[in-house]
């Protein structure tokens, strides 16, 4: 995999992202070129569905770089995440070891069998031994190109595991006890994300250029969905943009990102929809809308209520 050269200006960041169907706002275009330039780790925080992974994704399309994902989850430990030793492995081959070769007599092991198990004991703590995890891998030196690293909804973690990351975003570095420090010979591209479930520590977040990944307005909006499904009618995409719109003014549990809206459009073609109608959206409102009192509210004449909107202002505009 050939690495692609860092974009020269914001305006390129944007139109190389562009070029890959992400259509970013200025503000995140600049963030990301200046943490490319800068050799920072890259926090995006903002509602599911916005597009904070999505961005770590073309990153590495669009730099010819490999993407090495962590998925953050509660429980997650430096075992899960950096490292750990093959304790099976190591067992096995210290009880071969102890067996050993036994002289022709079938007495005691040979000298040298003694000789063998110290050579293994110094070996427990070897490459051999050592299993890689996402962070491990992606500032592992034998790298031939430095990888993305999407160190993603790290708010799903525990708090305490946050300190493991303060080595890798500091320095590039894993310090491992028994084994030694492990540095990047050239520095990963991080992309941080979280939904902010709940706070990521100020420690973490001062090691990062930081950005906060808002709802798209209409226009952006319109935009993504044009490049990401190309085929949907045009009077169908117009109509699912503002009905969409209409609903994050709404007091829902879980809005609607533009994940769904791209699915929700996919699903309507798949009906041969041309536009909406009452009753499209109250049979299709679970694609869009996650929670059963979120459907509840909007399901019925609520759907109906804003779907007049959305036409009324249409025939407005025209």
């Amino acid at each position: 995999m050939s690495i692609t050269a860092l974009p020269i200006s914001i305006d390129d960041t944007a139109a190389r992202l562009l070029a890959l169907n992400y259509v970013p706002e200025r503000a995140l275009a600049t963030t990301v070129f200046l943490s490319l330039r800068l050799q920072r780790p890259l926090f995006l925080e903002g509602e599911p569905g916005t597009g904070k992974t999505e961005i770590a994704k073309t990153l590495a399309a669009m730099l010819g770089r490999p993407l090495i994902r962590l998925q953050c989850h509660e429980g997650l430990d430096l075992a899960g995440a950096a490292y750990e030793w093959n304790y099976a492995r190591q067992m096995l081959e210290i009880r071969l070891a102890e067996a050993g070769p036994r002289s022709a007599d079938g007495g005691s092991p040979p000298e040298g069998a003694a000789v063998l198990r110290d050579a293994l004991a110094q070996q427990l703590f070897s490459d051999r031994f050592l299993i890689r995890r996402a962070l491990l891998q992606a500032i592992d030196p034998a790298q031939p190109v430095p990888p993305v690293l999407l160190i993603d909804e790290l708010d799903r973690a525990d708090e305490p595991f946050e300190a493991f990351l303060l080595e890798v975003l500091s320095d590039f570095q894993i310090t491992i006890p028994e084994y030694g420090t492990v540095k990047a010979v050239q520095p990963p591209i991080v992309v941080l994300t979280s939904n902010r479930t709940r706070e990521i520590h100020d420690a973490v977040k001062r090691r990062c250029l930081y950005h906060w990944v808002g709802f798209p307005d209409a226009q952006r909006e319109a935009q993504i969905l044009a490049r990401r499904v190309p085929g949907a009618p045009q009077k169908l995409s117009a109509e699912i943009v503002a009905f969409v719109q209409k609903l994050r003014t709404l007091e829902l549990y879980k809005l609607p990102g533009i994940a769904e809206t791209i699915e929700w459009t996919r699903a309507l073609m798949e009906l041969d929809a041309l536009a909406l109608d009452p009753e499209t959206i109250n049979h299709t409102l679970g694609v869009l809308l996650k929670y059963q009192d979120d459907i509840g509210k909007v399901q019925g004449s609520e759907a109906a209520r804003l779907l007049a909107q959305v036409r009324s202002e249409s025939t407005t505009r025209t």
